[in-house]
């Protein structure tokens, strides 16, 4: 079943040291912020979901990391306790609510066959880092936020490429190992169409102050 927004009230904050020990590769970050590029994804879909990230563990370095996509620095990655404590832009603390979120498909198989998709899934997302927005790019990703807005639909012109908004960026990561996010097919795939794919559960609320 897919979760709703009641999450970001009815499941407790906890502090990061609590739940870093439950978090999986692949699993998902989803935030509910009030920054001004936040509102606007929200105004656009009528959510409170505004950003959505990758979380991975890099054992050689004790770190769990978040790949994000933002407009300032395009693909990149960040600690996930920094990631949970400010914003891209280094505002402090985070101006809203963050929760851990795991795909079923991910959750079900800790099998070989998993790992490999794990590996697959890593490595696009690795292989993206560094891709910055040109003006070009953020207009064709306004373009879409608006489109969502108005419950257009996308023409294929418009569609994702080499430029993504975060919520895109991580439905590519999926894509890349098989698994679908579901999406009405309107200006974009948006952070609250990860909440509404019934395979995506809510599993934990960060302390983010």
């Amino acid at each position: 079943m897919a979760f709703s927004d009641d999450v970001l009230t009815r499941l407790p904050d906890e502090p990061y040291a609590e739940i870093s020990r439950r978090v999986r590769d692949g699993d998902i970050l989803m935030c509910a912020a009030r920054d001004p590029a936040s509102r606007l994804i929200g105004w656009s879909t009528q959510s409170p979901w505004s950003h959505v990230a990758l979380a991975y563990r890099w054992p050689s370095l004790g770190r769990i990391v978040a790949f994000e996509c933002v407009q300032q620095m395009g693909v990149h990655a960040v600690s996930l306790e920094r990631f949970i404590s400010q914003t891209s832009s280094g505002a402090k603390p985070y101006p809203g609510k963050i929760v851990l979120a795991r795909h079923d498909d991910l959750a079900a198989s800790q099998s070989a066959s998993n790992q490999d998709a794990l590996r697959r899934m890593t490595d696009f997302a690795v292989d993206r880092m560094g891709d910055k927005f040109s003006l070009g790019e953020v207009v064709k990703i306004a373009t879409r936020i608006m489109l969502g807005r108005f419950k257009r639909h996308m023409p294929k012109t418009l569609g994702a490429d080499d430029e993504y908004i975060c919520s895109e960026y991580v439905a590519k990561c999926f894509d890349r190992i098989g698994i679908q996010i579901q999406w009405d097919g309107l200006g974009f795939i948006a952070p609250a169409d990860f909440a509404r794919d019934p395979k995506i559960q809510a599993v934990a609320r960060f302390r983010t102050r």
